[in-house]
């Protein structure tokens, strides 16, 4: 089986993880290591360059095409609407889907202290709390971020804390924000596995490395991203986790600037349908106004 992946140390680390859970069936696993567009522009910042899907669409191009048998994503990364010809076929067990602050704690941070995030989700959250704070974008590997830390005209640098676990760079974290101090992204944490829609075979197989509550949150909280509209490009967060079989999908919808934070808490069984009824809350609630000074449209 070939496993196509980007060639970053962490997209490695994923499709090793997946490699070793298919090895427990006894299948043997090779990788195409594949370079995305992402990747190849690291001077711009990811919403500059249509957002979502700039870490995904070569590496789901090599599987389309019969090149890799499967690919292999941080769930974060993925469009929120399915791609023709493939099939989201299984989840890996969540990692920490918080956020981490590098060099700084939130409440050691100066008055107008500068953050580093390439992310409109972290910057917006940060700014409704501390409105004094200042923002410089953020690109390159988890190293290279972490490094930022250190320059002069940088105080802190916000990343995902799953992606220092795996990379076992913990020891930089001077601050874990919690899912209530920082909504995370939809998808956050989590490993995402595709194959060919017409492969039954090969879908069988991820199934059987598929953890079903991972399923169902990563599915709510994408169900969330997917009603509020391809053409939202709003800061968005999505937390999902089970109590009692049941899902709680906490979710945040934000002006860019932080001043307009609109969020909400439902539960429910069905994913699909509590995502959508999240969101449609959220609209109502002032999402729709803020879609359309963006102009956006959900």
């Amino acid at each position: 089986m070939i496993i196509a992946t980007r060639s970053s140390p962490l997209a490695r680390w994923q499709a090793e993880a997946v490699a070793k859970r298919l090895a427990l069936s006894a299948i043997d696993v090779e990788f195409l290591i594949v370079t995305t567009e992402g990747d190849q522009d690291q001077t711009r910042q990811i919403q500059e360059m249509a957002g979502r899907g700039v870490f995904v669409k070569e590496v789901q191009m090599a599987v389309l095409e019969g090149q890799a048998d499967l690919a292999v994503h941080s769930a974060k990364d993925l469009m929120s609407s399915p791609t023709a010809g493939l099939n989201l076929a299984a989840f890996l067990e969540r990692g920490d889907p918080r956020d981490a602050l590098i060099g700084m704690n939130l409440r050691q941070l100066p008055q107008g202290a500068r953050i580093a995030t390439g992310s409109a989700r972290r910057q917006a959250q940060l700014a409704h709390v501390r409105p004094d704070l200042k923002f410089t974008g953020l690109r390159g590997n988890m190293e290279t971020r972490i490094a930022v830390a250190e320059q002069e005209d940088v105080d802190a640098v916000v990343v995902a804390m799953a992606a220092l676990q795996r990379l076992e760079l913990t020891n930089s974290v001077a601050e874990v924000l919690s899912v209530e101090e920082m909504v995370p992204q939809v998808g956050q944490g989590a490993i995402a596995v595709e194959c060919r829609d017409d492969d039954p075979t090969i879908h069988e197989q991820l199934l059987g490395i598929s953890d079903e509550p991972t399923r169902r949150c990563v599915e709510a909280e994408r169900a969330y991203l997917a009603q509020l509209g391809g053409g939202c490009e709003l800061p968005v967060g999505a937390h999902a986790y089970l109590e009692e079989g049941i899902i709680q999908l906490d979710a945040v919808l934000a002006s860019r600037d932080g001043t307009t934070l609109l969020r909400t808490r439902q539960q429910g069984y069905d994913a699909d349908a509590l995502g959508k009824a999240v969101a449609e809350e959220l609209l109502a609630d002032g999402g729709r106004a803020l879609l359309s000074i963006n102009g956006a449209s959900s």
